[in-house]
């Protein structure tokens, strides 16, 4: 299957809060097939234009493409990857081939520069997470991580947005675990409790320094596997808090599939995969659907705020929980699953309110400086 791949990436400072986004199309550009968008801190424009690339080939290759048509309004990108310009800079040379490695998997990858104005699809989604990287990164003095309105008086306007929520609200900081041997590899990673690697262990102690940093978090709560209670295990150690254990944020039981790549399973039962991906009640072979997932951890979701009501909590967990949790606060359905992208130890934020509004602060956010 052969795609076109649109991406781009800025900063608002360079380097300032930045963010990518990348969208995967049909060949004749008629239909979206996937897209991305993520903040990642603080960091210059070419590295987050990197970042788009990099999204983007991982989404057109999680979709089945083979071959792929990059466009993007990065000249600096776009010669590099097509081999007419030297990569110099120290910061570019990972991302450099880390995108080559993702396009050596394609049987062909063309690169192709557009001006911005034709990239307008790709340029609107990361513009979305530079809004979100600067919110997050430059917070107002009264808007911090741990900050907690005095007793009996109402959320700051603005924390809440345009949307009258009204209280102080419950903030869910949600860190995804670290890397494991499995989701290197890209594999379905459910009930079964591998450990991190040592990437992984690096990944947690970044994401630990980050939030000790900024302080203000209440408690730590876990999924019970391994994965996910050693990387909150970090942060609570740099916090100086102990680690509660929630069931509920356990990720999917993905039964027979378990460590089985997307083709794999799909090979090993191609009309149930298809099922399970287009309707959320289908269960995996042995395993459960998402509504059960979803079901659990709306559960554990109203026992956090039950406890931590108004505190900032730290909720570590998994790909399928967090992602429940992010859809819980936008009152979406269940499509958003296959939309939302969360790299492996990635934050993102969610808010609820006690008049039961919500709001998401952040998603995707994987730098740590």
């Amino acid at each position: 299957m052969k795609v076109r791949i649109e991406a781009d990436g800025g900063s608002r400072g360079n380097p300032g809060p930045a963010g990518y986004g990348a969208v995967v199309w049909t060949a004749d550009r008629g239909t979206v097939l996937a897209e991305t968008k993520s903040s990642i801190g603080v960091a210059s424009n070419n590295v987050a234009e990197y970042r788009g690339l990099i999204a983007g080939l991982e989404e057109a290759a999680g979709i089945g493409a083979t071959e792929a048509e990059v466009f993007m309004d990065s000249k600096l990108v776009i010669e590099q990857m097509a081999g007419r310009w030297r990569v110099k800079h120290p910061d570019l040379a990972p991302l450099h081939r880390r995108a080559k490695e993702l396009a050596a998997s394609f049987d062909r990858v063309g690169y192709t520069w557009i001006p911005r104005t034709e990239n307008g699809h790709a340029d609107r989604l990361a513009n979305d997470a530079m809004d979100a990287a600067a919110e997050f990164a430059e917070p107002d003095p009264a808007r911090t991580l741990g900050h907690r309105s005095p007793a009996g008086t109402e959320t700051p306007a603005g924390a809440a947005g345009w949307t009258g929520a009204r209280g102080t609200p419950t903030r869910l900081l949600l860190l995804r675990h670290g890397q494991t041997e499995l989701s290197a590899q890209r594999r379905y990673s459910g009930r079964g409790d591998p450990e991190l690697t040592d990437v992984g262990v690096r990944q947690a102690a970044a994401a630990a320094t980050y939030l000790a940093d900024r302080g203000g978090i209440a408690a730590v709560i876990s999924s019970p596997l391994r994965r996910a209670y050693d990387t909150a295990s970090a942060a609570a150690t740099a916090l100086a808090l102990d680690v509660a254990v929630d069931d509920g944020l356990i990720e999917t039981d993905f039964g027979a599939w378990e460590g089985l790549t997307f083709g794999e399973a799909a090979e090993r039962d191609t009309g149930l995969h298809r099922r399970w991906l287009a309707d959320t009640s289908v269960p995996a072979p042995g395993g459960e659907s998402f509504d059960a997932v979803a079901a659990r951890v709306h559960d554990a979701q109203r026992r956090i705020i039950a406890q931590h009501a108004g505190q900032t909590v730290l909720v570590v967990s998994h790909v399928t929980p967090i992602k429940t949790l992010l859809r819980l606060a936008l009152d979406a359905g269940p499509n958003i699953l296959y939309r939302l992208h969360l790299d492996l130890a990635s934050l993102s934020i969610a808010e609820f309110y006690p008049d039961g509004a919500a709001s998401v602060r952040l998603v995707n956010q994987t730098t740590y400086r």
